[in-house]
């Protein structure tokens, strides 16, 4: 087995110190640990922690299932494309695809994981399941870091400022390291968004629930 390039274990580095997972002598903080504790990408393990700040440990574990199933919770037939993409538009969530999917599967929890609710919504079944398996999984691990479960349903505030607190982290932190490149900016033009990363156009973002808002920008980050 080939060792991982270089520069991809110097980006994993970075991020982690990003996220204050290490210490300046490259040993694990306590939060580092705690973050260990789950097995997702960096910044959602600690996007989980911060949940227990605003109280919302169930909507955030919601989202971060849908996000391990991400690229495959929809589907569209070539002859219903149409009715496929009004029945995706029907969960936008202004200005967030993250509570986009926290509405998805919301409303798949309240009908049982239908498959006929699936079917009519032109959702994968077999994903929507994946994704209560992967929210059991992550639920059964927050003993382990001591977070009492809680759900905060009807605040969508509190679970926004769980996003944008990791978000911004990360965001300051980057830029206190001069690592600017691993931002990224995204611009309205019309009805779709451009995704920059160092001053360049590499993908069309139309199908993001961001179609629908209308702020001069937005920044996010890759990993």
């Amino acid at each position: 087995m080939d060792p991982p390039p270089h520069e991809t274990l110097v980006l994993a580095l970075e991020q982690l110190y990003a996220l204050a997972a290490p210490n300046n002598l490259g040993e694990l903080t306590k939060l580092g640990r705690k973050m260990a504790e789950f097995p997702v990408d960096p910044m959602v393990a600690k996007m989980i922690l911060a949940s227990e700040k605003y109280r919302c440990s169930d909507e955030i574990l919601s989202i971060t299932a849908m996000l391990s199933v991400n690229s495959s919770i929809f589907y569209g037939p070539k002859d219903k494309i149409v009715h496929a993409d009004t029945a995706r538009q029907n969960f936008f969530v202004p200005g967030s695809d993250h509570l986009m999917l926290l509405n998805v599967y919301n409303q798949c929890v309240e009908t049982g994981y239908s498959t006929r609710w699936c079917y009519e919504n032109f959702i994968q079944h077999r994903s929507m399941k994946r994704a209560r398996d992967v929210h059991e999984q992550l639920e059964s691990l927050l003993e382990r870091v001591e977070i009492e479960p809680s759900s905060n349903a009807h605040d969508s505030i509190a679970i926004r400022k769980v996003l944008s607190a990791v978000l911004n982290s990360f965001i300051c932190s980057n830029i206190k390291r001069g690592l600017q490149q691993q931002s990224l900016l995204l611009l309205r033009r019309g009805v779709t968004w451009l995704k920059y990363v160092c001053d360049q156009h590499v993908i069309n973002y139309k199908n993001s629930c961001w179609v629908r808002c209308k702020p001069s920008c937005s920044i996010t980050v890759t990993t």
